[in-house]
């Protein structure tokens, strides 16, 4: 067992929208300013706000999702290895809340923000929302603070209120709720960040993020209570883990799609593919004409509907990935990325040609199709998988196919509802779930494993 120092808080809120990304990123870029080494994390299965995360502190940042680090004892365990593996060096690790603080699986507070923070005894801030609020906004903070007794919420910032309605109300907020006012955030419209159907636009697209976070900064170095954040965050105490330790499979090259097309990726997810052995090289389905030498693919998830023509017109890198799934070239392919696999893809009354390895159309819907966190149960032996073995996974896409695989069961984490997932043929592996690698170290030792024989093959 080891023990974990590291200086921590949880940024949370009542629901989404409360501004926490907004906050978020604020407070990284003052800390950075303030020569402070920062490492970022966000709660749940959330691929943008940690591409921001990223953006602000220029290191990546990671996601700490309980659930799908297996459940339970043992997903609590491996959240509370992470957090300290990746913030080691550290002088403050600032967790950003999912959803709502008490919001997990289903109808209960498993997984959720509120979870974590108490797995990993961190102190949590809470972000309300001042719009419109007098007093009543503390008993909103207090009914939080107060609805469980150990919901290490240690304080609050409020979130869309002019300087002077803070000052009038701050005092008797405190009073009220027993809590320290952390500061403020006023509208701020030169720091907004533009969002779509997933989300927020990732970082990649906005062209002046980095003037909008200054300008989120600027604000925050005036309205937020620096010192006092950081004071509170060395109040954390101090928490157990047990190293994971993967181990080497052996060295393989691995081709990793990484554009704007192809982005959802956990970053502790490829750290682990680099312990068991692999050499990252990332491409561009989108730019390169070719899939690099390589001994295995993963493609990630993504918007590779918003870049449909281009990748249609991209012929080269097409011919090229198909003939190495023609070839059995292990491939782990994720939403977007199984998606890009399929012969076409349709929009409307529009239909693009697509690398064809998957003899199917996927098409675009207008809602979302199946989304939330699930459990997969493998029906056949496959790459990542054995028969009956179960492994976690969610979904979140507004897009389906005609071909979504029958290889493996997902059944609804939260409710009764099951579907069939999983394309597997081979030593390909696709469909619209999104894994957590860390979750199931067994199958990603498969996938290297698999790998490293493809190597050999090739090289005889």
């Amino acid at each position: 067992m080891a023990l974990c120092n590291t200086p921590r808080i949880v940024l949370a809120a009542p629901g989404s929208g409360s501004g926490k990304t907004t906050i978020m990123c604020a407070l990284l870029a003052v800390l950075r300013s303030r020569k402070y080494k920062v490492a970022a994390f966000k709660s749940g299965p959330d691929y943008i706000d940690p591409m921001f995360h990223s953006q602000v502190i220029g290191t990546p940042s990671r996601n700490l999702d309980m659930f799908l680090f297996g459940g339970g004892t043992a997903g609590a365990a491996m959240a509370r290895y992470l957090l300290a593996a990746d913030s080691a060096a550290a002088d403050i690790a600032v967790l950003e809340g999912a959803m709502g603080f008490y919001d997990g699986l289903g109808t209960t507070s498993d997984d959720s923000a509120y979870d974590l923070a108490r797995a990993t005894r961190t102190p949590v801030i809470a972000i309300v929302d001042g719009n419109g609020a007098a007093i009543s906004l503390a008993a909103q903070i207090r009914g939080l603070a107060d609805f469980r007794a150990d919901s290490h919420i240690a304080g609050f910032i409020v979130n869309h209120v002019r300087p002077a309605v803070y000052a009038y109300y701050k005092e008797v907020w405190e009073k009220e709720t027993g809590l320290p006012a952390l500061g403020y955030m006023p509208y701020v419209p030169a720091g907004t960040l533009p969002s779509r159907h997933l989300g927020l636009i990732t970082a990649g697209e906005i062209d002046d993020l980095q003037g909008r976070v200054q300008a989120l900064a600027a604000q925050a170095a005036q309205s937020l209570d620096i010192d006092r954040i950081m004071a509170l965050a060395r109040q954390a105490r101090p928490f157990t883990y047990e190293d994971q330790v993967p181990g080497f499979v052996g060295k393989v090259c691995l081709a990793v799609a990484r554009d704007a097309a192809f982005c959802f990726y956990y970053e502790d997810s490829l750290r682990l593919l680099e312990q068991l052995g692999a050499e990252i090289i990332y491409f561009s389905p989108l730019q390169d004409t070719k899939l690099p030498a390589c001994d295995g693919i993963y493609l990630g998830g993504g918007y590779p509907e918003l870049y449909a023509s281009q990748l249609e017109s991209n012929l080269s890198m097409r011919g090229s990935l198909w003939r190495a799934l023609q070839q059995n070239i292990p491939c782990l392919a994720e939403c977007g990325g199984f998606m890009y696999l399929m012969k076409q893809f349709r929009d409307g009354d529009k239909t693009y040609d697509w690398v064809g390895a998957i003899d199917g159309t996927t098409y675009m819907t207008q809602q979302l199709t199946r989304f939330g966190y699930i459990t997969v149960t493998a029906k056949e032996d496959t790459l990542f998988c054995r028969a009956g073995e179960t492994y976690t996974a969610h979904e979140f896409h507004y897009s389906d196919s005609t071909c979504n695989g029958i290889s493996c069961d997902a059944r609804k984490a939260a409710g009764r509802r099951r579907w069939d997932c999983m394309y597997s043929r081979g030593q390909l592996f696709a469909g619209y779930p999104h894994m957590h690698l860390w979750g199931n170290i067994q199958g990603a030792r498969r996938f290297i494993t698999a790998c490293q024989r493809y190597s050999q093959r090739r090289s005889v």
